[in-house]
């Protein structure tokens, strides 16, 4: 039996939170938009041709930002080709994933759909193909109010409103090889730098994120990012970050991942430091992780390009042992709050998504739903840094703990929120939680995402296969704020507390 134990003092605080730490992504890929948000002849189809089953789903992950439009995709996008009359608008061939792209769904329609699931939109401007003087009409597009001709023909187009996109990614994932244009980090750099001019000279009250590595095993890494933050430190406010995670043949290692992103965080902050210092600035330079997730590249299959859309592209489906690793990433992103303030879980829907959709038929959540829900739903508020100590076991990251964990405080609502994993898939893990700093604290509810199989799934046919469940709490306090359960081999809880008084919060199952 494995032993570990938090102490959690309300006094401990690291970072307020940014609530963008629980935003998305969904990009012109697959069936993500097409049969995925968007399918004019399903039975549960509104108005517009949004699937309102899906609709439901996004909203109640409380999104507050959905980055749109790509991705990979987005150097070859060109937004003009997305507005206007539908029936008007040119089928183009989508070069990053080799499909058709009939432009139906454009920035206007994305924002509309985003009114409906009640979130904003973290745009993104085209550095491949693309000019610094097109983000910029882009941008004006979007933003500014009346009496300029991108803006009079937004409102031509039928929204007469501005958009109020106030959060930009100038390109994505410049660095890579496959990328449409890629350049070197000069280039980009230089280029990101005049963008970011003219985007802030059109509307001052937008935060930009200017592209860093695509990941640790980047070869440029992490000089890319120093050289890049050189050319555009003081015109940008965020650098961003990518990085997907796959189960290459041992469970444990791939259950560390948290470690992994954690590493590539601390040395990238480290690299902004650095150049923070070079240039002697008074910023801080803060991290956008906008994409994150389990994907499985290695079961990608080679299809005949440019038959059609939507094609089945990147649809993995996830067992309880991809949302323990979903779980434990969301843990290392809360626990770095103090430096990354804005993540995006890539994607959302049918694409390495948390929601599937059946064509004509019914929308599910995949296991990595619930992680991502409770993340977003409860870690909202002041980070604190619990004192942890837990078994540790050896991976092919190093010495990680067997039993990650984040604490959060609504101190507005006297709750607290715990967050934590058993990552041994074998042995129960017994857990004494100390909130000794607390006035009068008792436990609201503990839930749990386990089973017997770390390989079970779910799906159309067993929808509910896997799903949190809720653990009897009555039993739990051993004396004043000190509390004792057992976690499962394998398993995610959610564990909530009040302290003093207030009313329990209980979560719902899908």
């Amino acid at each position: 039996m494995h032993k570990a134990g938090f102490v959690v003092e309300k006094d401990w605080v690291k970072a307020i939170i940014d609530e963008r730490l629980f935003s998305s992504f969904i990009e012109h890929l697959g069936r993500a938009v097409y049969q995925g948000i968007y399918e004019p002849n399903h039975p549960l189809a509104d108005e517009q041709g949004f699937r309102k089953d899906v609709i439901s789903l996004v909203k109640a992950l409380h999104l507050p930002l959905i980055r749109y439009p790509g991705g990979n995709f987005l150097s070859g996008y060109h937004w003009k080709d997305g507005i206007g009359p539908a029936g008007e608008r040119p089928v183009r061939l989508d070069l990053a994933w080799q499909t058709l792209e009939s432009n139906r769904i454009g920035i206007g329609e994305f924002y509309d759909w985003t009114q409906k699931v009640g979130t904003n939109i973290m745009g993104c401007v085209n550095m491949g193909t693309g000019t610094p003087k097109e983000a910029g009409e882009f941008l004006e597009y979007c933003n500014f109010e009346k009496g300029t001709w991108w803006s009079d023909l937004r409102i031509h187009h039928g929204h007469p409103r501005p958009f109020g996109i106030k959060t930009w990614c100038i390109g994505n994932e410049m660095d890579g090889s496959w990328q449409i244009c890629a350049m070197d980090a000069a280039e980009y750099g230089k280029k990101a730098r005049e963008t970011a001019k003219i985007m802030k000279l059109i509307d001052p009250s937008v935060e930009l994120v200017v592209c860093g590595s695509s990941g640790p095993k980047m070869p440029s890494y992490p000089e890319w990012d120093r050289i890049i933050l050189e050319h555009a430190y003081e015109q940008v406010d965020y650098l961003s970050l990518h990085s997907y995670y796959e189960n290459f043949g041992n469970d444990d290692d791939f259950l560390a991942s948290f470690a992994s992103m954690d590493a590539f965080i601390t040395a990238i902050c480290a690299t902004a430091n650095y150049v923070k210092a070079l240039k002697r600035s008074t910023k801080t330079m803060f991290l956008s992780f906008d994409e994150w997730n389990v994907w499985y590249q290695g079961r990608q299959q080679p299809r005949k390009p440019f038959t059609g859309t939507p094609a089945s592209l990147l649809e993995d489906h996830y067992s309880l042992l991809d949302a323990l690793v979903v779980g434990g990433l969301g843990i290392t992103l809360l626990n770095n709050a103090d430096r990354v303030k804005i993540a995006c879980l890539a994607q959302l829907v049918n694409v390495i998504a948390p929601i599937m959709t059946v064509p004509g038929g019914s929308a599910f959540v995949q296991t990595t739903y619930y992680p991502f829900r409770d993340l977003s739903l409860l870690g909202r508020g002041k980070l604190l840094q619990p004192l942890i100590t837990s078994p540790r076991k050896e991976t092919c990251y190093g010495d990680v703990p067997v039993a990650p964990a984040a604490a959060v405080y609504q101190e507005e609502e006297g709750k607290l929120t715990i967050f934590t994993i058993n990552t041994d898939t074998k042995i129960p893990l017994d857990l004494t939680v100390n909130l000794r700093s607390f006035h009068n604290s008792s436990a609201d509810f503990w839930t749990e995402l386990s089973s017997e199989d770390i390989h079970r799934k779910n799906s159309p046919e067993h929808p509910e296969a896997v799903q949190p469940i809720a653990r009897e709490v009555t039993a739990l306090a051993l004396g004043k704020g000190v509390y004792h359960l057992r976690l499962k081999p394998a398993s995610w809880n959610v564990l909530r507390f009040t302290l003093g008084e207030g009313d329990p919060l209980h979560l719902e199952t899908v």
